[in-house]
């Protein structure tokens, strides 16, 4: 109980009659370490060890790779099946992309910011995509190179509808 105290008063004093997660926050931020800790201890074992450098190209494709992936993960309809349990449907926001709100308090809550949120996801799509190049780089590489050619695909329809639209 005493340790409990502190953090309810900084929750009441941060969230300013809002209600913040933040305790589903701590959970979520605690799962995110833990995952990186848990990936350099597999590293470890298996004696892994992290590149010395990362190529700029690398860079690039993981970047193209994890907007994709997160967006996917985020918005598109198709895995609104995943974030049922922590959203509710508002509406189709197009190009096979919904809007949805998050429902719920506490964990439940913060997971549902998380899977709704395409800037927040990245960040684990990103680290799971890092530790996958370092501990299983062909299969990740694989991965990778999908999620960066679908999202070419992307923008190579929206230059085409957009070109199509032009010449109507």
């Amino acid at each position: 109980m005493a340790l409990t105290a502190p953090f309810r008063r900084i929750r009441a004093a941060h969230a300013a009659g809002e209600g913040r997660p933040l305790g589903g926050y701590l959970v979520s931020l605690a799962s995110y370490a833990a995952l990186a800790g848990g990936a350099v201890l597999v590293g470890r074992r298996r004696g892994v060890r992290p590149p010395e450098r990362v190529r700029v190209a690398d860079v690039v494709l993981l970047s193209v790779a994890t907007h994709k992936a997160s967006r996917l993960l985020t918005k598109a309809s198709v895995t609104a099946v995943l974030r049922a349990p922590f959203t509710r449907y508002e509406e189709p926001a197009g190009l096979g992309e919904v809007n949805e709100s998050v429902r719920g308090d506490g964990v439940r809550h913060a997971v549902g910011e998380l899977v709704t949120c395409p800037f927040c996801a990245g960040v684990w799509v990103a680290g799971v995509l890092t530790a996958g190049l370092v501990l299983a780089p062909r299969a990740t590489g694989v991965v990778v190179t999908v999620l960066g050619a679908v999202a070419g695909s992307d923008w190579l329809n929206l230059g085409y509808a957009r070109v199509r639209k032009a010449l109507e």
